[in-house]
């Protein structure tokens, strides 16, 4: 049977912005837990070195899809030369702030890595993957993790791992359009891991994202009425931990028909190495 490859999402359980570098960069500081929910990829190596993705994303072009340029970028790196055949079965949204396209880039190189016998690091990989997006490295550590820089300074750290419901409003959120806005909070204090676990921290682009759709702040509304509720990373995706799976699920069941969404355990270890 062939072996399957999870690219789990990933959540912001707060978000802060301590300022803007001159390059334009947003200096950040977030803190990234797993969920047990995932894209699924399959990869079948060819003798040629042709990379081909079987399951093309509707309206991304497969040379702009992160899977194909991270097979690229690794296959180009190690000078190797064979190829493969990708194939994805997406239940990540796209423009959801679950980290999908990130996620399922750096499981692509996770597992061409060992299927092309590469054999470099986690560091190494994830400095690759920094190239690809911000977010990479975070899912080819597999940690759970404090996070500041533009999200590529990570230190472990134990969480809670809660169940949570997540809320997908029918919206794809544009991450550059969020942080290019003049109402975006860009000078946050400085936060420590000892106050963020004592409760403190927000995702400052909440406001601004609500403005601009408001069906996330609907969705942030009604599940507000069970659990603190919070949108992840530039949204649109909004979770609130429950106790139990069972309250997860009977929450679930009671959503608005016109959202979309599901319930997942958080994992401090990503799926991807379990």
């Amino acid at each position: 049977m062939k072996k399957i490859w999870l690219a789990p999402a990933k959540i912001n359980r707060f978000l802060h912005i301590t300022g803007q570098r001159e390059d334009g960069y947003h200096e950040l500081q977030t803190v990234f837990q797993f969920l047990d929910y995932a894209d699924e990829l399959s990869f079948d190596v060819r003798d040629d070195s042709e990379i081909v993705l079987e399951t093309p994303l509707s309206g991304v072009a497969d040379k702009d899809n992160l899977v194909v340029k991270a097979a690229r970028l690794l296959q180009q790196k190690s000078s190797h030369p064979e190829g493969v055949n990708i194939r994805i079965r997406k239940k990540l949204p796209m423009g959801g702030g679950l980290g999908g396209g990130s996620s399922d880039a750096a499981t692509t190189l996770a597992a061409l890595n060992q299927l092309w016998n590469i054999n470099l690091d986690k560091d190494e990989l994830a400095h690759l993957g920094l190239v690809l997006g911000a977010d990479v490295p975070i899912f080819v550590h597999g940690y759970a993790a404090w996070a500041e820089g533009v999200g590529e300074n990570l230190s472990p750290v134990q969480l809670d791992e809660p169940w949570y419901v997540i809320l997908i409003p029918g919206v794809s959120v544009s991450t550059a359009k969020i942080f290019s806005s003049a109402n975006l909070k860009r000078d946050c204090l400085p936060l420590d891991i000892k106050r963020f676990q004592a409760g403190e921290g927000i995702n400052v682009c909440e406001d601004v994202v609500c403005q601009q759709y408001p069906e996330v702040g609907e969705a942030i509304q009604w599940l507000s009425q069970f659990a603190p509720a919070r949108m992840t990373g530039t949204g649109a995706c909004v979770f609130a931990p429950l106790e139990s799976e069972t309250q997860a699920q009977e929450i679930l069941q009671q959503k608005p028909g016109q959202i979309d969404g599901f319930y997942a355990r958080g994992c401090n270890i990503s799926p991807l190495y379990l």
